[in-house]
């Protein structure tokens, strides 16, 4: 079985990891030093949030050269480094690409080659992602478009200029070595002026085909995970149908409430909707563009019990770093040290996401908590003291502890099956666990034997509220 198809993948942002030249600013040598905490957890792969050359206006997803490392992050060497030691450590290595938009100091924008952006003389109604109007004016009257910040300009991928650019980036990363991608806003290269959607048009499939023949002239199973949001399930598995992507993000799973009927709805039509097209489901609970788990689903002990449940579904899962941490979204950043332009352009209306952002801590007892020698780019609130890494170690009853049984106790499956349970409970098995998660707010009795290969919380007999367990299928 490709690894893909079980894995459980970590997404590192790389500002907010560890930083080893103390600017306050994680890197690429300080993520190469802390690569045995992730080699401890027990993931199978590690996803880099880009690290590419960029002005940094949205967190370098606005990229100026998509061949080299900034050097707030490192250089070429420190990631050929980085690669290695993963690869050492028997870890894979996924690289995020941004095709739908460069930075507005690309070299092609700064050159003026329009033809290789959405240029218009009139533009339409359509508006930003982060708020306000999607087209600015130039000097001469047109008007280009940008799905995200006026510093991220969308590229023209009927260009063949276009596509032929990006193909070379593929290869040129998969040449270093690495082991897939992250597409973001997959689903987003074909624009249709006259239309009221933004995404998912027809020919973007074209596009991802080609790059599947790509990573397909590699060795080494080399994958490719899109992002595509805003998306009924059956729209996204045209992604990941034969001959194109191998996985794609789960948004809906992403931002689902604490809710037995919801989740489980959204759980049957991921597993069907992949199923059809022959592709492994994928679950993911935090990412850096939405606000920590623990925070959306109102506390550590039903952020443990999703943390069970979704690892113990068949497929594949996605990891954000600190979620094994049990770390909270920062709710109470000063205004003076928010950067992300959600926050900006809406005047401080919108939150934004600096507050999934917040560096991680791993040590002593107060910030930066072993970030780096220096500071943090964003404050780390001083009450992180007990969730840092070398805290959590010590704790067997701790969220890192929890994390690190379950991968290590965690069985490929491609299937489940649901058992009859009382209101408020999930109760399914695949072919190698079974799985409870009581979302409701009373006990419920354990009708099997009642000893869990693990467990949320701790248990007597009965399954407590907002707690999952898991058996091993035949025990007892």
């Amino acid at each position: 079985m490709e690894w893909w198809r079980h894995a459980v993948i970590y997404q590192i942002y790389p500002r907010s990891f560890a930083d080893a030249d103390g600017d306050g600013v994680g890197d690429l040598p300080g993520i190469t030093a802390r690569l045995g905490h992730l080699a401890d957890l027990g993931v199978d792969a590690l996803w880099l949030s880009p690290f590419y050359r960029s002005p940094m206006v949205d967190g370098g997803y606005d990229v100026s050269d998509y061949r080299d490392v900034d050097p707030v992050f490192g250089t070429l060497a420190d990631f050929d480094a980085l690669l290695a030691e993963a690869h050492r450590l028997g870890l894979r290595v996924i690289v995020d690409i941004v095709p739908n938009h460069t930075s507005s100091q690309h070299p092609w924008f700064v050159q003026g080659l329009r033809d290789r952006y959405v240029f218009r003389d009139t533009p339409n109604g359509w508006r930003s992602l982060f708020g306000g109007p999607a087209w600015t004016q130039v000097a001469d009257g047109q008007w280009y478009l940008h799905l995200f910040d006026p510093a991220q300009p969308d590229l023209n991928w009927e260009n063949p200029d276009v596509r032929a650019e990006f193909d070379d980036i593929l290869r040129f990363w998969l040449d270093r070595g690495v082991d897939g991608f992250r597409v973001d806003v997959a689903h987003g290269l074909i624009k249709d002026l006259a239309g009221v959607t933004y995404f998912d048009h027809e020919g973007v499939h074209e596009i991802h085909r080609g790059w599947r023949r790509i990573l397909d002239s590699y060795p080494g199973d080399r994958m490719a995970v899109a992002e595509v949001f805003d998306t009924a399930p059956d729209r996204v598995a045209r992604y990941v149908s034969v001959g194109q992507l191998h996985q794609a993000f789960n948004f809906d799973f992403l931002e689902a409430p604490w809710d037995p009927a919801v989740l489980r709805r959204i759980i049957d039509a991921s597993v069907a909707a992949a199923a059809a097209v022959g592709a492994p489901p994928t679950w993911v609970l935090s990412n850096h563009d939405r606000r920590r788990h623990v925070t959306r689903f109102g506390g550590v002990r039903r952020a443990r019990a999703a943390a069970l449940l979704m690892l113990g579904l068949p497929g594949s899962a996605y990891l954000y770093q600190g979620e094994e941490l049990g770390l909270p979204e920062v709710l109470d950043l000063p205004d003076e040290v928010r950067t992300d332009p959600q926050w900006i352009r809406s005047a401080g209306a919108e939150p934004g996401r600096d507050g999934c952002r917040v560096p991680l801590p791993w040590s002593g007892d107060a910030p930066p908590f072993g970030f780096g020698p220096g500071g943090a780019w964003l404050p780390q609130p001083a009450d992180w003291a007990a969730l840092t890494v070398e805290a959590q170690r010590k704790d067997p009853h701790s969220m890192l502890r929890l994390y690190q049984a379950a991968l290590r106790r965690r069985r490929p499956a491609t299937s489940l099956r649901w058992l009859d349970a009382p209101d408020g409970v999930l109760l399914f098995e695949t072919q190698t666990m079974r799985v409870a998660a009581n979302l409701g707010p009373a006990p419920v009795p354990v009708e099997w034997p009642a000893i869990p290969l693990l467990s949320s919380d701790e248990m007597a007999g009965e399954l407590p509220p907002d707690t999952t367990a898991w058996w091993t299928i035949g025990e007892g």
